[in-house]
């Protein structure tokens, strides 16, 4: 096997481990034990696609971008706002995917290193819908943790919400914030 696979199995790994990694705002609105950093992604994913859909951008290259945009937080953790404002810089994605991605197949490691660069730099409008889809995802996530008794939740989706951009984003902001957590359950059932 080559050394360059086996650095591409490496990394394979190295992302399970945003399985166990929660994602520790919530900590600060009392969720014990919130959403793991892979399970926030995947969601992520799922919701840039259809923005991308929506905004008749390219769904596939939106998921893409979105399933990678927090793969650094394996090396950097999760640092919620508060403690970035205490280690001087947020850690630069870019920089951490180029270090994950040395010594693996070319193409493996432009996929990737691409993916993360346009969502750092919103090159695109994949990119930006990758970022909504963050923002509502996070909203989504406190509408959730609301729903379960965590009244603090509030200011995540209400911060959320103010900072998603594109047009179809907002409108699947507003049809989240006019209906409940299990709402599609009974529409589901009729």
């Amino acid at each position: 096997m080559s050394d360059e696979t086996t650095r591409a199995a490496h990394l394979l790994y190295e992302m399970g481990t945003l399985k166990n990694q929660r994602r520790t705002g919530w900590w600060m609105a009392g969720v014990r034990d919130p959403e793991s950093v892979a399970e926030h992604s995947w969601r992520t994913a799922l919701i840039a696609s259809v923005i991308a859909a929506m905004e008749g951008a390219d769904p596939a290259k939106a998921a893409l971008i979105s399933v990678w945009h927090d793969t650094g937080e394996t090396r950097s953790g999760d640092i919620n706002h508060l403690g970035q404002k205490y280690v001087g810089t947020k850690p630069d994605a870019r920089d951490i995917a180029a270090d994950q991605t040395a010594g693996m197949p070319a193409e493996v490691g432009k996929m990737v290193r691409s993916a993360v660069t346009a969502y750092e730099e919103q090159d695109s409008i994949e990119a930006l819908c990758a970022k909504d889809a963050d923002k509502l995802e996070c909203m989504i996530q406190g509408i959730e943790y609301r729903a379960q008794g965590h009244a603090s939740a509030q200011r995540w989706i209400d911060g959320s919400r103010g900072r998603i951009k594109t047009r179809s984003g907002q409108a699947l902001a507003d049809a989240t914030l006019e209906q409940g957590s299990i709402d599609w359950l009974y529409a589901a059932m009729k």
